[in-house]
């Protein structure tokens, strides 16, 4: 029989739940307003995404998505955004791997619409055309952060090898 904690949960179970989302940080700016909304509206937009996360105890982890999002038309900031969509995930029973691909992948996956929406209200708010964000496969990104990751380390190995005589 499996072991149960104090408040009822079964210790040997997979559990992966979102326990609450928020808006950890947000900032907007439009540095060339109201120039900037004189002419044809054709920006080039640069997107970077970022993830972070925090083990706050007893299987729970903060999960932090950080968008930056920046619009230019021409050479000019039309305007820039900033949002950090947190969460908190409940996550236990995981092995080690599993528990990295849950932080790296399945926790930025939920967080993404949330971040997206804020993005989209903030460039409206702003005077400009809600920016739609396209999606973004967090499975394959952490694979690949996972694939440059091994290779970093076989690259340190390499380099750190005894050197052989012949």
């Amino acid at each position: 029989m499996a072991e149960q904690k104090p408040d009822g949960i079964d210790a040997n179970r997979i559990t992966v739940a979102l326990q609450r989302v928020y808006v950890k940080d947000a900032s907007f700016e439009a540095p060339n307003t109201p120039s900037i909304f004189q002419g044809e509206w054709r920006p080039t937009v640069s997107l970077n995404i970022g993830t972070k996360t925090n083990d706050l105890g007893e299987g729970a982890y903060e999960a932090v998505l950080a968008l930056t999002v920046e619009a230019k038309q021409g050479d000019k900031v039309a305007f820039l955004i900033e949002v950090q969509q947190a969460g908190i995930f409940v996550l236990q029973g995981l092995n080690p791997e599993e528990l990295e691909r849950a932080l790296l992948a399945f926790c930025p996956q939920q967080l993404y619409p949330f971040a997206r929406e804020a993005v989209a209200d903030l460039s409206n708010k702003g005077g400009f055309p809600a920016l739609q964000l396209q999606p973004v496969n967090f499975e394959a990104v952490a694979a690949e952060a996972q694939r440059q990751r091994q290779a970093e380390q076989a690259q340190q190995a390499a380099g750190n090898a005894p050197e052989t005589m012949q």
